[in-house]
């Protein structure tokens, strides 16, 4: 007698043939030894210049020497990296999923601009300025956002549409607060300049503890959505059809979202175009199952991260660019590329 197959194992045959799977499954693996490679240089490589001998050294006989010191700043900067990069590009496959919009990116919903506009208020009015402090105040203003955004967004009977009109409308309110706020307050703004463009130079070890618990959460979360937010794409009524529940599964994607990018925001600062280029980009060779975008967005956001810090930390010698500001020098052309193919493909 012939057992015929479940659906989800022919749903996938037919998708996915096995060479294709066995080709991304390859493509998975190397991106993660390109990962690794990334890591030890963002380890070796920095501003001040170290021989590989004192690298070594720093790595696994340290002795509180200069080069070790610095070794050691270098290994919790490159961590915040692979965390904050994996948790904004989870962040924007997720949004982008959820909005059905594959040019949407963490900042659509307004999470950045809720977290930038609580630590902006808790430097102005509280005159709080340590960082161990205020990355509380950047969560939950991202959190803050995110509720007001669905919120508005309409809640149970939310829609695409309307959570990215509901975030686009909030962004610009708190993006015009905190103009306000920093030029009428020169301290401010001075406290502030580095943080608003995004920066990896104060990652400490109590700043990664802090914000942990959070990152883990939310990626395990998001990884968890990939099969309801596959449904979801092919339309509300498809996704009822194979049995979906879309209240559920849009309230944990915000959820998800949020907590990803409101932690990543609050160590590091608002960084723009990870979330949007990396998940779009991989895409392109994936196809549109969450079940492979996302663990290569995990994997490939780090890169161009830990890719840009590198080279801000280059370029600038014996300065530094902070992360924030090659990402968006990076991200501007890629941005308008991504966005004359699409409209050259609708064409």
């Amino acid at each position: 007698m012939l057992v015929d197959s479940p659906p989800e194992q022919r749903a996938e045959s037919v998708s996915a043939p096995p060479t294709r799977r066995a080709i991304r499954a390859v493509g998975l693996v190397v991106s993660v030894l390109i990962l690794l490679a990334v890591v030890l240089a963002s380890i070796a490589i920095g501003a001040k210049q170290l021989s590989l001998g004192e690298v070594w050294h720093g790595l696994f006989e340290s002795s509180g020497t200069y080069g070790d010191v610095v070794v050691g700043d270098r290994i919790s900067r490159t961590v915040l990296g692979l965390l904050a990069g994996a948790a904004l590009g989870l962040a924007g496959a997720v949004l982008q999923a959820l909005t059905r919009n594959p040019l949407a990116d963490p900042g659509l919903l307004g999470i950045n601009a809720g977290a930038s506009a609580a630590v902006v208020t808790a430097i102005t009015f509280f005159g709080i300025t340590s960082l161990s402090v205020y990355v509380w105040f950047a969560f939950l203003g991202a959190a803050a956002v995110g509720a007001m955004v669905w919120f508005l967004g309409g809640s149970r009977g939310a829609t695409p549409v309307r959570l990215a009109l509901a975030g686009t409308a909030i962004s610009a309110a708190l993006y015009g607060y905190l103009q306000a706020v920093m030029i009428m307050d020169s301290a401010a703004l001075n406290r502030m300049r580095f943080w608003t463009v995004g920066s990896l130079t104060s990652a400490t070890d109590s700043t990664i503890k802090q914000v942990l618990p959070f990152l883990v959460a939310g990626m395990v979360l998001a990884l968890a959505l990939a099969r309801p937010l596959n449904a979801m794409e092919m339309g509300d009524d498809t996704a009822k059809a194979l049995g979906a529940n879309l209240n559920r599964t849009r309230v944990l994607a915000m959820l998800a979202a949020t907590v990803l990018c409101g932690a990543a925001t609050a160590a590091c600062g608002p960084i723009v175009f990870v979330g949007l280029m990396v998940p779009h980009v991989v895409r392109s060779f994936t196809g549109p199952d969450l079940r492979w975008i996302l663990p290569y967005a995990a994997v490939l956001s780090p890169v161009l991260l830990l890719g840009a810090d590198i080279i801000g930390r280059i370029v600038a010698r014996p300065s530094e660019l902070q992360v924030g500001i090659v990402t968006a020098i990076l991200g501007g052309p890629v941005f308008i590329f991504l966005v004359r193919r699409r409209r050259t493909a609708q064409l």
